[in-house]
């Protein structure tokens, strides 16, 4: 079989041989390449031939799995795959697996770490300083003894939640389906509209799909207390970016930190959170740490492997 990883994993050119050893080992040919590209007729000419094709988070759209005939297997390191053509994947029988869980607790910790920089003014107080100035007006406040609203209780959800309660946070959380152990844990289970309603901190941690795009819309970011905060390292889509800066330009609400836009960065000028009030803004980083990525990209061989040996893992419904 011929399989080609069409971008960089963020690891050393050893780990990648070290990984790819074993499937050379077997007779396969593995290509990879060390520049990312988005130009559909590159991504086409990279996949030409391919039984398996390795990709991260670069859109693969349905248009080039069409023309990869040969293709049978796309092994994707990432864990959402709202970049993949599904349609073109379930109509030429291509077998999708993802990278799940690698970066569940790098994600948690940037959730905290933006909950405790926007409670702390950590992005207008390194401003004040640089131009000469002092901590007038830059009061801040603690985690502790505040209630965080947790929307999604999968992995990445139950971490930031713990993270959160070590704090001394009191948690409550919304979720489609309930956990027994994040009852077990203490949260309390309530509907969204509460739980917009009475957090301090709302973290989203739900996939981008028909049934979340839109959820956070005008109507519940208008249910939010004017102290409130809400956090966002899930999916862009899931939020109404123009709704959300409006609510923080009008002082409804207090802050925002943001790590994921409807769009991959470079974010577009027209942006609306770009020009917002009190929000601390990320490039799509929360899933991005050294541990995170080897662990990434171990799943992503591993998942080969198991193809190779007829016994796929992580395998995606779509």
């Amino acid at each position: 079989m011929k399989i080609c990883l069409l971008e960089p994993l963020g690891v050393s050119r050893e780990l990648i041989d070290e990984l790819a050893d074993p499937v050379r080992a077997a007779g396969h040919t593995f290509v990879d390449y060390d520049q990312r590209t988005t130009d559909v007729e590159e991504l086409k000419r990279r996949s030409e031939n391919c039984d398996v094709v390795m990709i991260a988070n670069t859109p693969y759209p349905s248009e080039v799995i069409r023309a990869s005939r040969q293709l049978k297997m796309l092994d994707v390191a990432f864990t959402g795959i709202d970049h993949v053509g599904l349609d073109a994947c379930r109509e030429c029988g291509v077998l999708v697996c993802n990278a799940a869980n690698y970066s569940n607790q790098t994600v948690a910790e940037m959730t905290i770490g933006m909950a405790i920089a926007l409670l702390r003014k950590t992005k207008q107080s390194d401003i004040r300083v640089r131009e000469g100035g002092t901590s007038a007006g830059l009061m801040g406040g603690e985690i502790a003894g505040r209630t965080i609203g947790i929307v999604g209780t999968g992995r990445i959800g139950m971490i930031t939640a713990r993270l959160f309660q070590a704090f001394g946070a009191d948690v409550i959380a919304y979720s489609r389906t309930e956990k027994p152990e994040a009852v077990a844990m203490g949260i309390r289970y309530v509907s969204l509209e509460t739980l917009m309603r009475t957090s301090d901190i709302i973290s989203l941690h739900m996939p981008s799909n028909a049934s979340t795009k839109g959820m956070i819309d005008r109507k519940r970011i208008g249910m939010m207390k004017p102290q409130a905060m809400l956090i966002n390292c899930a999916r862009g889509p899931i939020v109404d970016s123009k709704a959300l800066a409006d609510a923080l330009n009008e002082e409804r609400i207090a802050g925002a930190g943001i790590d994921v836009f409807t769009s991959e960065p470079p974010i577009p000028e027209d942006e609306p959170l770009l020009h917002a009030k009190n929000t601390l803004l990320t490039p799509h980083i929360a899933f991005l740490s050294e541990e995170s990525m080897v662990r990434r990209a171990k799943i992503v061989f591993k998942n080969l492997y198991a193809y190779l040996d007829g016994r796929p893992e992580n395998v995606c419904k779509g």
